[in-house]
């Protein structure tokens, strides 16, 4: 009989916090863009060690950026599935939920347009990475995010602790990557009249600050660089 009313009792407690929780959170819409005011709840935030950090286990965001083809959605999908509660912020999707009116970025000298819808999606993918922060889930963000557009958003990630991790493989892997992407998935990165694999790959070591931890991929499998990221990314990669 003493263990039904305990039971009883967590249930009440655990559905009362839920609602709490619930009526926390709201949404407001503004000029501009789209505010997301969420509530801070330290009892519902897990705090657990991940094997091979070494931050005591609080919840991180990890913002894993690098030219196209570069490797970055397959080693941030496997980073997120390394992680033991966690989401994979995929800034592309952005991107591709605008249905009429995108402007591409391909040029070298992209329309104003092109820009702003760009920086939007920064701010949209920042804004869902926070909230997930905030809900308890490790994040890892991945975009294309290049010179001091790389500094502006991890400005705009509010959440600690921030890591941040350049994939930088050798322009030439990047080709070889893009046309063998090519061939068996007829995934083009690289289209004709855009900026090509040299001249992004120029514009990432010359003009992003070096921020967080740089890695060369150009001999890792995706395996290996989630390997070397985990084990390097909590004191090297801490923004």
């Amino acid at each position: 009989m003493q263990q039904v009313h305990r039971d009883r009792r967590r249930e009440h407690r655990d559905q009362g916090a839920y609602a709490g929780l619930r009526g926390k959170f709201a949404v407001g819409l503004r000029a501009g863009g789209i505010r997301v005011l969420m509530c801070h709840s330290p009892s519902l935030v897990p705090w657990r060690r991940i094997p091979g950090r070494q931050r005591g286990g609080a919840v991180a965001v990890i913002v894993v950026t690098g030219i196209q083809a570069a490797g970055k959605s397959t080693v941030a999908q496997g980073l997120a599935e390394r992680l033991e509660r966690s989401v994979h912020v995929r800034g592309d999707l952005f991107r591709r939920m605008v249905v009429n009116g995108r402007v591409e970025m391909g040029p070298a000298d992209p329309p104003a347009e092109a820009l702003r819808q760009l920086r939007l999606r920064y701010a949209l993918a920042a804004t869902v990475a926070d909230g997930y922060a905030e809900a308890g889930f490790d994040v890892v963000l991945q975009d294309i995010v290049l010179g001091e557009d790389l500094t502006a958003m991890l400005a705009a990630i509010k959440h600690r602790p921030l890591y941040a991790v350049v994939l930088a493989p050798r322009a030439e892997v990047v080709q070889a990557r893009d046309e063998e992407r090519r061939a068996r998935r007829g995934k083009v990165a690289y289209k004709p009249g855009d900026e090509g694999v040299t001249d992004l790959d120029r514009y990432l070591r010359e003009h992003t600050p070096r921020t967080g931890l740089w890695l060369d991929t150009s001999d890792q499998t995706p395996a290996q660089t989630v390997d070397e990221i985990l084990a390097r990314v909590w004191t090297e990669g801490l923004v």
